[in-house]
């Protein structure tokens, strides 16, 4: 894979300074706020299921073991961080709906990806010195749904107060706002409010393309990541319509079905910021212009036929894993508010699923424990 054309924009990066970063003085509260909502959802659950969840993403799709292959011969503005120098190395992926609680998947929500790269190297993060991973947390779109810290706070105390309430009624409201949201799309527009409440197409999870949606560092820049289907038989499948019958779990067993005939390969692609104005970084709503800085390809995901759904990836993934924009390099720090108040909540949301299931959750310390 290494051999592949690196289509280079010739765009000029903006070097990162932390003076783009902008800490409102009450962000301790709202990040201690926002904790105490995870923290509900949490409690919720397991009273529910007796068995802790994560506070979003709860419910997995595909639990996936691949390879990440850096590309050869990256301009040095993107061989940068993981991206560095040409590797291959072995990777976990997680796919997953973004609710608290878990739901039929006719309850149609927006989608993400969770990936654990193993065996980087360099400098780390605080508190996960020894490490050797670097995860990226991402969605089905390009930009986050709040704009700064306290606009998801509401969002989350709403998202709380309905964990685990009227599962049959979220689904029936879920049909109605996919109705809307296919008027709305037909009309040229979109709303990823109504897609976080159940209004998402209820397409196939494979076909999609995920972006981390707010930016991190990217070495001395500082960019948006994504993850994009590259082999015709996933790219086949994006917007495809997938009908789940009577299954609860249809999405899953979409993704192992299609797993246990073929493998499937992804692009990592890097948008570099150019222009502080136009991609901030402390509004995550924000959708970057693609006309000013291109997605660029700087790895190749490859994933061949496994089982995607197994009693032993549930242990060592599902379980075992915790997925943390906070977990990997110091090149790669996580950026702006919605990120920075999000820290305590992924560190909280782990120590709870590792004491209330009595499973202490590890990254991968070497690239054979992947």
């Amino acid at each position: 894979m290494n051999d592949l054309p690196v289509s280079h924009s010739g765009v000029r990066p903006l070097p990162f300074e932390p003076s783009f970063e902008q800490v409102p003085d009450d962000e301790a509260q709202t990040s201690e706020a926002l904790a105490e909502a995870l923290r509900s959802i949490l409690e919720t659950t397991f009273k529910d299921n007796g068995h802790a969840t994560r506070s979003v993403h709860a419910k997995a799709h595909g639990l996936l073991h691949g390879r990440i292959t850096v590309l050869d011969n990256l301009p040095a503005e993107l061989a940068q961080g993981a991206f560095a120098r040409p590797v291959s190395l072995p990777l976990v992926l997680r796919f997953s709906t973004n609710p608290g609680d878990i739901l039929d998947d006719k309850v149609s929500t927006p989608r993400g990806l969770a990936l654990k790269i193993v065996g980087v190297e360099g400098p780390r993060l605080p508190g996960t010195e020894g490490e050797v991973t670097q995860d990226f947390v991402m969605q089905n779109a390009k930009a986050f749904t709040a704009a700064t810290p306290k606009a998801f706070l509401q969002t989350l105390k709403l998202l709380a107060k309905t964990t685990d309430k009227a599962p049959g009624m979220k689904k029936a409201f879920s049909a109605l706002l996919r109705g809307v949201e296919s008027t709305i799309e037909a009309m040229g527009g979109e709303s990823g409010t109504l897609k976080s409440l159940g209004g998402h197409p209820q397409t196939h999870i494979l076909g999609e393309s995920f972006n981390t949606v707010v930016p991190v560092l990217y070495g001395r820049y500082y960019a948006k990541l994504a993850v994009v289907p590259v082999s015709p038989a996933l790219q086949a499948l994006t917007d495809k319509h997938v009908d789940f019958g009577d299954n609860p779990d249809g999405l899953r067993e979409a993704v192992r079905q299609y797993f246990e005939q073929q493998g499937g390969e992804w692009e990592v692609r890097v948008q570099l910021a150019t222009d502080r104005e136009k991609m901030p970084v402390e509004d995550a709503s924000a959708v970057w212009p693609e006309a000013l800085s291109p997605y660029v390809t700087v790895a190749r995901i490859e994933v061949g036929p496994q089982p995607a759904w197994s009693a032993e990836n549930v242990k060592a993934i599902d379980d075992g894993m915790a997925f943390s924009p906070w977990h990997g390099l110091a090149s790669h720090r996580p950026l702006g508010g919605v990120m920075r108040v999000r820290k305590p909540t992924y560190e909280m949301s782990a120590g709870f699923r590792a004491q209330h299931n009595g499973c202490p959750l590890h990254g991968p310390r070497s690239q054979g424990e992947s």
